[in-house]
């Protein structure tokens, strides 16, 4: 969620992304060209689609143990594996993910290692990517993003 100064709440990532776009149009996060924008939304998309595949296995987890579906586990497992793999690819040993500056793609990829740290530390994406563990340290030592590592939060509810 985003905050601003007039204190109306902006959510949802997308919604995010238009509303910084359009209130703060002198530093854009998509670049200007039609290939560049659609390579920073393909990210956006497969970190999304990771993240949402650890959330669906830590709910998973969060089940009785005579409840859960291995398969399912093992299904979700597939996209977070898939989808990193993905990223490394995508991003190769570029200094941004997608052209000559910080960008969409960027935080997006961002976001998911970090989120993937928090959630899913069991998977060693650092050692199996290493141009992914060096592309998230650069971005882990900018402001924006070492003001803002995720944290793990406890969640109690119980999954039906």
């Amino acid at each position: 969620m985003l905050i601003p100064e007039d204190g109306a709440s902006v959510y949802e990532s997308s919604f995010i992304l238009q509303y910084l776009e359009w209130k703060f149009p002198e530093t854009p996060l998509l670049p200007e060209d039609v290939d560049g924008k659609i390579a920073a939304r393909r990210l956006e998309v497969l970190c999304d689609g990771v993240c949402d595949a650890v959330v669906l296995i830590f709910f998973e987890r969060m089940r009785t143990e005579d409840t859960r579906s291995p398969e399912w586990q093992a299904r979700q497992r597939r996209k977070v594996d898939g989808g990193v793999r993905e990223m490394a690819r995508l991003v190769g040993d570029r200094t941004f993910s997608v052209g000559d500056r910080f960008s969409l793609g960027d935080i997006a990829v961002g976001t998911a290692l970090g989120y993937l740290s928090v959630r899913f530390a069991e998977f060693d994406w650092r050692s199996q990517y290493p141009n992914l563990q060096a592309f998230s340290a650069r971005l882990e030592a900018r402001p924006s993003f070492a003001n803002s590592v995720p944290v793990p939060q406890k969640i109690s509810d119980k999954v039906v």
